[in-house]
């Protein structure tokens, strides 16, 4: 190891590491490393979201039926107050607000191979940049459009994208857009002057409820034509889907197309479960980020690897212990 700590060997230890991924861990585990070290790395070096895409962009499987997927997630550090960039937020997974950092991430999908890649993120900090959410949605699909040279044929995104800025902009690239809507959306059927009624409100025929039904939303432009879908998830459960593919006429195909919004909820399962990228205890917001790309990093590193030998990124990161274990009980370095 020199006396310079690398991304590379940062990554490397993300990706060895079992369950604890702190600095000082790092540094017990090589000779010659002290936490400062790795400290002064992370605190100096500035790593993008650009450097993700460098790393991932020569291994897509790129379709003209592509699909790009927006999603957030809160890193969890509800622990420890004194981390920078941290602010209360509500958790999905948590089920309720904690004190995170919020990680608004966009994935690529072929969805003839089933395959998906990470391609950018954002770091939520509106104190320190101004920037919403939908804001920084809106920079990454039009760096896809201006920069990736991504083909895609669809959006699909939470409900809290769902605004009349996103919606349009994706709609006048000429592309189509799924996203479910909020029940109390107000939305009106027929002639402009037809009182507004939430979604939740409407009436549907049996028709309708098979085949969607044109809507238009408020403080959407008239020529804008849309189509919700009512799909019912389970007994106690119904999702409204907006979109504005009025070709559409299937509410089990538009389910299906929606479904394919939980592969960038696999990937938030797995960046947690497999990368430690919440577990930096870190309190300046340089180190947390530049944890956060190595993280980002590693995961497209097992999901590389998953892809070319047919296992999970579970099955790869498990491995590893698999590994030592056979070792031990070959050439025990305890004897019993």
């Amino acid at each position: 190891m020199s006396q310079r700590i690398t991304r590379l060997e940062y990554c490397q230890y993300l990706l060895s590491s079992q369950t604890n991924y702190t600095l000082t861990n790092f540094a017990e585990h090589v000779a010659g490393l002290n936490h400062h070290m790795v400290n002064r790395y992370l605190s100096t070096e500035k790593l993008t979201g650009r450097m993700v895409w460098e790393q991932i962009k020569e291994h897509i499987v790129k379709t003209e039926e592509g699909f790009i997927v927006f999603d957030d997630t809160v890193i969890d550090k509800r622990y420890s107050r004194d981390i920078e960039t941290t602010r209360w937020q509500y958790s999905g997974n948590a089920h309720k607000v904690i004190r995170g950092i919020g990680l608004v991430t966009c994935i690529y999908v072929n969805p003839g191979t089933g395959q998906f890649w990470l391609i950018d993120y954002r770091i939520f900090d509106p104190a320190n940049d101004g920037k919403s959410k939908m804001d920084h949605v809106l920079d990454m699909l039009k760096n896809i459009v201006n920069h990736k040279d991504l083909p895609f044929s669809t959006v699909l995104m939470d409900s809290w994208y769902a605004n009349k800025k996103i919606m349009l902009f994706i709609h006048r690239m000429d592309k189509k857009f799924y996203c479910p809507v909020k029940k109390n959306r107000l939305a009106y059927v027929g002639e402009p002057d037809t009182k507004y009624k939430a979604v939740s409100e409407l009436t549907w025929s049996d028709i309708e409820i098979k085949q969607g039904k044109n809507i238009q939303l408020r403080f959407m432009p008239g020529e804008m034509p849309l189509k919700l879908f009512q799909i019912s998830i389970s007994t106690n459960r119904t999702d409204y889907v907006l979109t504005n593919d009025t070709t559409q006429s299937c509410a089990n195909d538009t389910q299906q197309v929606c479904a394919i919004r939980w592969y960038i909820e696999q990937f938030h399962r797995e960046l947690k479960q497999l990368t430690g990228v919440e577990k930096c205890q870190c309190r300046k917001q340089r180190i947390q980020r530049n944890h956060i790309a190595c993280s980002i990093m590693v995961w497209g590193r097992l999901k590389y690897i998953a892809n070319k030998t047919f296992q999970t990124v579970y099955q790869i990161k498990q491995g590893l212990l698999k590994d030592y274990l056979i070792q031990q009980l070959k050439s025990p370095s305890i004897a019993f």
